[in-house]
């Protein structure tokens, strides 16, 4: 890139000289004509470095799908590397020594605490922390109970019901020996 640089400098350069040398060499010209100062080469232009034009390529948006799917990648590694930390480990099995429910969705509230916490410190960008706190507040209302409410629940939205699945009539009837 530098020696593209330095040669349309060069070839600037020449052909500003040629065309002042032939402004000198008619003698009509030069009296009537006022002498001219040899241009000086134009500034090259500055061409970024590798590493600027991957950062730019980095932050630019490639389209939907793919933010998404660097989302998913950079959660993936986050999610690698948060799994294999003590802390996160020792929450998650103190999840699986709880002895009541309520205990046991307190942990889980602590575990993930520590676990999106622990992810949202390596994150590189502020859209994968955002991605993190809404994954994090997803599970966390998964510990409440829709229908009895704690007042530590009351804050967290409560998450919709499955819905029920409907008995086969004709089933039975097909048993029953009425067909």
């Amino acid at each position: 890139m530098k020696n593209l640089a330095r040669l349309i400098g060069i070839i600037a350069t020449s052909i500003a000289l040629s065309s002042t040398a032939q402004v000198a060499t008619d003698s009509g010209l030069q009296s009537s004509v006022a002498p001219t100062a040899v241009p000086s080469p134009p500034a090259a232009a500055r061409v970024p470095e590798r590493a600027q034009i991957d950062e730019i390529f980095k932050e630019t948006s490639l389209g939907k799908e793919a933010d998404e799917r660097r989302l998913h990648v950079e959660w993936r590694q986050l999610a690698n590397r948060v799994a294999n930390d003590a802390d996160v480990i020792a929450a998650k099995k103190s999840v699986e020594r709880a002895h009541t429910d309520l205990e046991k969705r307190q942990q889980l509230r602590a575990y993930y605490d520590l676990y999106y916490g622990r992810m949202r410190e390596w994150a590189s960008s502020s859209e994968m922390r955002t991605a993190l706190d809404r994954l994090r507040l997803a599970h966390i209302s998964q510990t409440t109970q829709p229908h009895v409410r704690s007042s530590e629940d009351s804050v967290l939205p409560t998450p919709s019901p499955s819905p029920k699945k409907k008995a086969q009539k004709g089933h039975f009837k097909k048993f029953q020996g009425g067909e």
